[in-house]
């Protein structure tokens, strides 16, 4: 399967799907891929996806992100972003590769750690996807109890948060209970098309500044 994988080139925008992979074979695969790639799994029992985004993908990825970035600043709330790291459960036999992903509530709980065991340490508390040309896999996130998971698919953000083990579509997010971000970060990406990413990032920090000094939102 190694000598396959070496000669495997996956397109933009396109997906490989593996049958029947071991718990071993699944760990020598994301040791032959390498740290360093653009493609990303998803591993749930036995099936392994490995898909590459296409640029717009990256782009919106990109943006969302610092959005978010943006938000947890400005509200001076700290946290850890590890983009997309191997999250993986042998017990579970599951494993995943988020577009992005926030540790929030559970920064100080994994904070100076190199390695991340989901078995003993805490899931990130938010990952984000974007379902521009891959299919999001909300069971692998549910299993490895990921308290909030972010959607964005034709323009839209879809907030779910995990209520008794499985996603429950959300009007606003648990980490920001106070701030319309259904509304907000589509806006603000749509914006960043036309006005550049500073741009963008500084139109929202002000934006949340009104928001604290008005107490509109807060």
């Amino acid at each position: 399967m190694l000598l396959e994988l070496k000669r495997l080139s996956v397109p933009p925008g396109q997906r490989v799907l593996l049958h029947e992979v071991s718990w071993q074979e699944f760990e020598l695969i994301l040791e032959e891929l390498g740290e360093h790639r653009s493609a990303r799994i998803a591993y749930d029992n036995g099936n392994l996806e490995i898909m590459t985004p296409l640029p717009e993908h990256e782009a919106a990825k990109e943006v969302i992100g610092d959005l978010v970035k943006a938000l947890l600043e400005e509200l001076d709330i700290e946290f850890l972003t590890l983009g997309s790291t191997t999250f993986k459960n042998q017990v579970m036999f599951k494993g995943i590769e988020p577009d992005q992903c926030f540790y929030i509530q559970n920064e100080s709980a994994i904070r100076g750690k190199k390695r991340l065991d989901l078995t003993v340490d805490p899931p990130p508390d938010l990952a984000l996807e974007i379902d521009i040309t891959s299919r999001t896999h909300p069971n692998i996130y549910q299993a490895l109890g990921v308290p909030e998971l972010w959607r964005f698919e034709r323009g839209q953000l879809q907030i779910n948060l995990l209520r008794g083990g499985r996603y429950v579509e959300s009007e606003t997010s648990d980490l920001f209970p106070e701030l319309p971000l259904k509304e907000v970060i589509p806006r603000y990406l749509e914006q960043s098309k036309i006005t550049g990413r500073n741009a963008v990032m500084k139109a929202l920090r002000q934006w949340v500044k009104e928001a604290k000094k008005n107490q509109s939102v807060f």
